[in-house]
Order: structure tokens, then C-alpha cells, then sequence
């Protein structure tokens, strides 16, 4: 039997990566977007000295259709496998992630506690209040997608590079990955920032206040952010969230070469 050839990566949805200093920062999307939400924060980081990866989630950054061939512990098995690489050169990283990016941040610091120094969460992803994601395991055997919650952004020209569907056996798997990290949150006990959005249209408040509420971190900062919606990373508070990662990462883990 044949191998299927690879999905053409989406132009601007290319992982990003940069070596700098004995710190390093792990970037992580989110569900159904690409390394274009993440790579200017990316950037900015590297232009610090900190050595930088933003890696690309399998069955991102091609087609939805792709996506909804891979399940959570592919998309975990990516960081994981950066994280592992990071620390070749690092002697400290700091997993940085929007949405279900910060879900799965929070997971690799559930399992690999000594190899996460801290964590910076972007109106992280680990809960929905909406009744109709209790109709999404069934539903997935029934429809491959539902429209698309890319492109929260409130600044005007703003692109994650993502999709405009949303696959459901992919979205029936996030839930699980949820479950799983509401049940550790205790394991959490990392400095942690958490930047949230006052006008989010895809990740409801519960998730904010559950983390908060939840994890052993003794330093567990948050940040409103008056001025974004979801992709806040590449929105009107981009800058502000730059900065305050930067200072965070300073006192917490340590400056950079720069």
C-alpha cells in the first residue's frame, strides 16, 4: 500500500525557530490555527536572546481534512518532542501557548514538571460552558465540520492562517485532552502569567477561572487584556502582552543573553 504524500503547508504557516541564549521558549497555537499567531511573539523573544521555537501542530497549517486525521497526542507529541530539543540548548524553557496551546502548556507541565520552569497562558483553552460541546462526540460521526472560530481579531488585517471549518473528530479530541488536564491542574506548580481577553467570541470565561482557581503555582499572575479578542497574540494588545511576558520571564526564570 502506498504512503500518502504529504499536505502542502498553507504559505505563512511555517514553524519558526531561533537559537539565542541558555533559555529558551516553547510557542504553541491553537486549535485549528498555525504559527503565523504565535511567530511575531516568537520574534520578539529571539530579537532578546532567548532561543525560540514555534513549532507547527500536525494537521495544521494545510487543511482542515488533514486535521481531522490527527487526535490531541499528536499535537502533544509535537511539543513534546521540542521540549526534549530545547532542552539540548537550554538550560531553562518556558512553554508559552493561546488557546488550546496553553491547554497543551499546561499538560507538558502536568507530566514534565522539572523540565517546565514556567508557563504563560493566552486565553487558554481547557473548558467551554456552551451546551452544545456535550453534542460534539456524537456528532462527529455525522458531519466532518462545523464553520470555522478562526480570526478573532479584533485589529483590522489580523490572519492566524487558520481554518474556516472546524473538524469534529479533531474538536472531540481536544475534549478529552480537557478533561485530562482539568483533572492535574494540582500538578501544576510553575510561575505562571494568564493574559485573558475582556471580549473573547471563542474561549468563555471558565477556563480562566478554573486554571486560577485550580493549579499549586505560588505565583499565578493575570493580565485583562482590554483591547483583543481571541488571537490576542497578533491583536491590538500584542505589544502589552510582549512586554509583560518579557518582565515575567526576567524575575521568574531568568534574563536573557541579550
Amino acid at each position: 500500500m502506498s504512503t500518502p504524500s504529504p499536505v502542502a503547508v498553507v504559505p505563512g504557516a511555517e514553524p519558526f525557530s531561533a537559537d539565542g541564549g541558555r533559555i529558551g521558549v516553547l510557542l504553541s497555537h491553537g486549535f485549528t490555527g498555525s504559527p503565523a499567531s504565535m511567530v511575531p511573539w516568537g520574534k520578539h523573544l529571539a530579537e532578546q536572546g532567548y532561543t525560540v521555537r514555534v513549532p507547527r501542530l500536525p494537521g495544521h497549517g494545510t487543511t482542515w481534512k488533514d486535521m481531522n486525521r490527527t487526535r490531541w497526542e499528536d499535537w502533544y507529541a509535537e511539543l513534546d518532542k521540542t521540549l526534549t530539543e530545547l532542552h539540548t540548548k537550554c538550560d531553562k524553557v518556558v512553554v508559552a501557548g493561546l488557546s488550546m496551546g496553553g491547554g497543551l502548556g499546561l499538560r507538558l507541565a502536568q507530566q514534565r514538571p522539572a523540565d517546565v520552569d514556567a508557563l504563560v497562558l493566552v486565553n487558554p483553552a481547557i473548558n467551554l460552558a456552551r451546551f452544545d460541546v456535550k453534542l460534539v462526540p456524537a456528532l462527529q460521526w455525522l458531519i466532518p465540520a462545523l464553520p470555522g472560530i478562526g480570526n478573532d481579531i479584533k485589529k483590522a488585517g489580523g490572519d492566524e492562517v487558520g481554518y474556516d471549518k472546524t473538524p469534529l473528530k479533531a474538536l472531540a479530541s481536544q475534549l478529552k485532552l480537557w478533561k485530562a488536564i482539568r483533572a492535574d491542574l494540582g500538578k501544576v506548580t510553575q510561575p505562571l502569567i494568564l493574559f485573558r481577553s475582556d471580549d473573547d467570541h471563542v474561549v468563555d470565561i471558565t477556563s480562566k477561572d478554573l486554571i486560577l482557581a485550580n493549579v499549586s503555582s505560588s505565583v499565578k499572575d493575570f493580565v485583562e487584556l482590554k483591547d483583543s479578542f481571541h488571537v490576542a497574540t497578533i491583536d491590538n494588545d500584542a505589544q502589552l502582552i510582549f512586554d509583560r511576558t518579557s518582565a515575567f520571564i526576567a524575575e521568574h526564570v531568568g534574563a536573557s543573553s541579550a
